[in-house]
């Protein structure tokens, strides 16, 4: 589930986006009059979308955009006479009146760009503490002085017994470590 938050200045507005994207199968997070509600709203969440106006009742757009952690994209909604000095910023914008396939067709699109980093993300391999990497590394210095192994074989055996027993590398290397020790 993305996680979307409606930020526009009159609530009515902003309940009409959300029954919007709801009834088209969105999940809306929250609806906010202010940049402060949606900052606040964005603190307890990883990443999402901020779909405001240009003119909230604490700040502009830009505050707002420059003010989101760093998951959440924008996505601005704008009269045609300003869409030219919101562009190029990183944000999405949509010219009012929005047109409800438009809007729908955006949000799913920029959904599926945070899908797709969330995915990305995942790929990334875990970063290892110095505790973790020592604990590899003791395993496979004692697999090469006990078995004779090289460097790569003993990293190739510590990585094929992890995938094996389903743990992680670092889990197999204590093991290891505990049996040979005894």
């Amino acid at each position: 589930m993305i996680n979307i938050i409606v930020a526009l200045p009159k609530p009515e507005e902003a309940k009409g986006i959300r029954s919007i994207l709801m009834k088209n199968g969105f999940s809306v997070t929250a609806v906010c009059t202010t940049g402060a509600q949606a900052l606040s709203q964005t603190d307890e969440l990883n990443d999402g979308i901020v779909i405001c106006g240009y003119k909230l009742t604490d700040m502009m757009y830009s505050e707002l955009h420059e003010c989101l952690p760093k998951g959440f994209d924008m996505l601005l909604m704008v009269s045609h006479n300003v869409m030219n000095d919101c562009l190029g910023n990183n944000i999405v914008c949509l010219c009012m009146p929005i047109k409800v396939h438009e809007l729908i067709d955006t949000v799913a699109m920029m959904c599926q760009t945070i899908s797709r980093r969330r995915k990305k993300a995942k790929q990334q391999p875990k970063e290892r503490d110095e505790k973790e990497t020592a604990f590899i590394k003791d395993a496979k210095e004692l697999l090469m002085f006990r078995n004779n192994m090289t460097e790569e074989e003993a990293h190739r055996y510590i990585q094929k017994c992890s995938m094996d027993s389903g743990t992680n590398m670092v889990e197999t290397a204590q093991m290891i470590l505990a049996m040979m020790k005894e």
